[in-house]
């Protein structure tokens, strides 16, 4: 036998001197140890042959990192109030499952594996970081369904406060950090995956250890300074997100079927508002007049004082007021979804919503005053600096922006006309005609707009003038920078802003109104979080004016307070509720 294998293949003896060929060595190699790492790569002009202690540090340490931006991912929290060193001690399940699956895939499906699953991380993140400027804004998560029309406000704000290459250079920012997020998770997951191929026997054990630890924390509760150290709040947050979409894309059919229930469409014009025929009535929405400026113990006492001398001036001129809560759409921001969902009475929380009644017949309380033909329809509305096509739907037979009320003055932060002046603009533009026809207004007061730094204060009408009077205001107020610095003085601004629409709004209707004006003043949401501590609340107060006591009797069964503070305790209407109620109410 051993002479026919030497016949066969006479080179089958081996020599000792002769060395093995570089593929039999690999053969050899990977026949020996087959579960052996390759031999490192050289690297860049061979640094890691020449300094394989560095190499070796390198090497660890982008493992390290890797696996510690996946946990970071998994467990960040997505909104900032609940962001605390706490909330990443903690053990996510979906990292042991990850693992699992890593393990058990073959090397070409685990790379795939790897890729896809460390994109899905990253734009989960990047979800996350966007969640919190929602969550700080708006008190809500991102929409994404509906919420990606706001990213070209937020490039026209840009492009407002930085001009046109500031709006450039910030959308080529954000589309190469989300392009380094994207490819930065999607490498970190493919160096894991590498990392537990090569240490497979010690990857297995270590996740059997985790799986089995996790079981018992999250069975026991443990929990480390008060967070539950076992989670699997990524999947929750998964999950929540696939039904919001779900939700969001339904929303559409839901929404289109109440937008045809209107218990007023057949009413005939002569029928509609009769009972405040020949009465001059504003609708005043007031910025961000929030229950927190009423309720919260550090600003009640000094809007007490605010609320009380307006009574005292309305009372002085005969006028009586009545007021209660409505409960607002949006929070923090959105004033124009509060808007639309006060006067076409229905609940319109998104943009789609908005679009979609904006593009409809569906009438609003401004329309039908219009349709009576017994009104002059007019809307004051500083914050528009361009094009507002809405308008038209609202039933306004004339739209004064900023650039339409004759104001020469300063920008307040973002408020381009302050209230003051675009009172009295009114006046001179339409409410002090002589001889004319009744008026219904719908009129924006922004000055208590975030970021409430600098503001205005009252001055004497007769000095407002063209406006250039509150460039030295403007200089006296405080630096937006500064104040924004923490939420103490942030709340403080904001109630100052509060006070100052207020006042304005009382001492016009002191100084202009007269027998047949009904004024009804709300506001439209609730602050920012930092104000408002992150409530749930979305309660603004509203109150109605009138000077003829019979306005008010209409409403004597609403069970509103009497005067211009809402009692803790009045009735809490639905804003989008308010239409049909009001337009009831003054039939006749």
């Amino acid at each position: 036998m051993a002479d026919s294998a030497k016949a066969t293949d006479p080179a089958g003896a081996a020599d000792p001197t002769k060395k093995p060929d570089s593929a039999d060595a690999v053969d050899s190699a990977e026949s020996d140890e087959p579960s052996s790492p390759l031999p490192p790569r050289a690297g860049w002009f061979g640094w890691r042959t020449r300094f394989p202690l560095a190499a070796r540090v390198v090497r660890v340490g982008t493992s390290v990192l890797a696996g510690a931006l996946l946990v970071v991912a998994l467990v960040m929290p997505d909104r900032l109030d609940r962001m605390s060193f706490q909330s990443f001690l903690r053990l996510p399940v979906e990292l042991i499952v990850l693992a699992v699956v890593l393990l058990v895939l073959p090397s070409r499906a685990r790379r795939i594996a790897a890729v896809v699953t460390g994109a899905i991380v990253g734009l989960s993140t990047v979800l996350k970081c966007l969640d919190m400027g929602f969550y700080e804004t708006l008190a809500r998560p991102f929409d994404l369904v509906f919420d990606w029309v706001l990213l070209s406000d937020a490039a026209d704000w840009m492009k407002d406060s930085f001009g046109h290459s500031g709006e450039v250079l910030a959308i080529i920012g954000v589309i190469a950090l989300l392009i380094a997020v994207l490819a930065g998770s999607a490498l970190a997951m493919v160096r894991l995956a590498d990392v537990l191929a090569r240490h497979r026997p010690a990857a297995v054990r270590t996740t059997l250890v985790l799986g089995v630890v996790w079981i018992m924390c999250f069975t026991l509760s443990v929990q480390v300074g008060g967070v539950t150290l076992a989670t699997k709040g990524y999947s929750q947050f998964l999950s929540n997100r696939v039904k919001y979409v779900r939700e969001g894309l339904g929303d559409a059919d839901v929404f289109k079927k109440q937008l045809t229930v209107d218990a007023f469409a057949k009413t005939p014009p002569n029928q509609l508002l009769t009972g405040l025929r020949g009465k001059d009535v504003l609708f005043t929405f007031i910025e961000s007049y929030g229950r927190v400026a009423l309720d919260d113990p550090t600003m009640a006492p000094e809007m007490d004082k605010t609320l009380t001398a307006g009574d005292a001036r309305l009372k002085a001129a005969g006028f009586s007021s009545r007021s209660a809560w409505l409960r607002s759409p949006v929070t923090g921001a959105g004033s124009w979804l509060a808007h639309s969902t006060f006067l076409s009475g229905l609940w319109i929380k998104n943009q789609q919503r908005y679009r979609t009644v904006t593009t409809s017949t569906r009438a609003t309380l401004t329309s039908y005053f219009q349709k009576t033909g017994a009104w002059r329809t007019v809307g004051i509305v500083p914050g528009v600096r361009k094009s507002w096509p809405e308008g038209k739907y609202f039933g306004l037979d004339n739209i004064y922006d900023s650039t339409h009320l004759g104001y020469q003055g300063p920008y307040f932060s973002w408020t381009p006309v302050p209230d003051q002046f675009s009172l009295e603009s009114f006046e001179k533009l339409e409410y002090g005609k002589k001889n004319r026809d009744p008026i219904m207004a719908e009129i924006i007061l922004a000055s208590s707009h975030n970021p409430w730094s600098p503001i205005a204060h009252t001055i004497p009408w007769n000095q407002l003038g063209d406006g250039t009077i509150f460039n030295q205001i403007k200089k006296e107020g405080t630096n937006p920078t500064e104040v924004w610095k923490s939420a103490k003085p942030v709340r403080t601004e904001y109630r100052k802003a509060i006070q100052y629409s207020v006042d304005s709004l009382t001492q016009w209707v002191q100084r202009y109104g007269n027998k047949n004006t009904v004024l009804v003043f709300l506001g439209d949401h609730q602050p920012v979080p930092t104000v408002t501590g992150g409530t749930s609340d979305r309660d603004v107060p509203i109150t109605i004016v009138a000077h003829d006591p019979k306005v008010l009797d209409k409403i004597s069964s609403w069970g509103w307070t009497d005067g211009l503070k809402p009692a803790d305790r009045a009735p809490v209407l639905g804003m989008d509720k308010f239409r049909d109620r009001f337009m009831t109410a003054y039939a006749k």
